[in-house]
């Protein structure tokens, strides 16, 4: 697979190839992650530019999220293992059958994430909300749409979720999952032309106290909707400027006597993208 890893530094921007880093020249973020060609225009760059020496952007300390004035959307119920889930914490209120609706309906459930404010990076802490008692890191495969609706990249999604506000009443929904930090991105951008194959990995741990207290993986065969399915409808009557994320849903899920505490771990891997890793705060 012809792939580039682009990342986002405080002072600019870095494009990986062939594990050899080159610094693009005052790129404006929003521009690059907006171009329809952009796998062209990265391979033109790395043709022309000196290789940095002995540098790398995970150990540079000032790795960004790979977000600028980007909004992040979800899908939910993409997959089977989540579709048990979510009917499981609803069933007390009587919104158990929704979710099995949405997984067999042609419309996916899409909603609304994170502003960029609301994201974190690579090695920096996520939250839990103060007034839940469940909750949960949705490992997910997130989607990097240009304006025009293409597909140029991806990159890792870490969707927290309070599964006990959502199980209380599906109306909650944007309490369970949008509030500051809700939301993870990163390390970088899976720069390729190519799509992923259905047996790539989405693996995640949590680690508490140097030990894995949970550890689970899926890949992207268990997707009910495939990637470009979700784009269409997310941008039925719907713009985005600087273009989006997508996040596709998740199929690794903790057990449901398990939740987050504070200082917990989260490391979520999908290569050939890297891995997130972030600690709750």
């Amino acid at each position: 697979m012809n792939t580039l890893r682009l990342y986002k530094l405080s002072e600019g921007a870095v494009v990986e190839s062939r594990q050899r880093c080159y610094r693009l020249s005052a790129p404006v973020w929003d521009e690059l992650l907006n171009r329809d060609d952009l796998h062209q225009y990265l391979s033109r760059e790395v043709e022309r530019l000196t290789p940095l020496e002995n540098f790398s952007p995970l150990d540079a300390g000032n790795l960004q999220p790979p977000i600028g004035r980007q909004e992040v959307w979800a899908a939910g119920v993409t997959y089977y293992r989540s579709r048990s889930a979510r009917m499981e914490e609803a069933k007390d209120s009587g919104g158990g059958s929704f979710y099995d609706r949405v997984y067999h309906a042609e419309r996916p459930e899409l909603f609304f994430k994170a502003t960029p404010h609301r994201v974190a990076g690579h090695n920096t802490h996520v939250r839990i909300r103060r007034d839940s008692n469940w909750n949960v890191p949705e490992p997910e495969l997130a989607l990097v749409v240009t304006s025009s609706g293409r597909l140029i990249g991806y990159t890792i999604g870490n969707d927290m979720s309070s599964r006990d506000i959502e199980g209380e009443n599906p109306l909650y929904l944007p309490q369970a999952k949008v509030y500051d930090r809700s939301c993870a991105l990163g390390p970088a951008v899976l720069v390729t032309e190519q799509t992923l194959p259905p047996e790539t990995e989405i693996r995640m741990e949590i680690v508490r106290g140097g030990e894995t207290v949970f550890a689970g993986a899926t890949t992207l065969s268990e997707m009910k909707r495939t990637p470009q399915s979700l784009i269409e409808y997310l941008f039925f009557d719907n713009s985005f400027p600087a273009g989006c994320f997508l996040l596709t849903g998740t199929g690794c899920v903790p057990p449901d006597s398990f939740t987050l505490h504070t200082n917990d771990q989260v490391r979520i891997t999908i290569e050939p993208i890297g891995t997130l890793i972030n600690t709750v705060e």
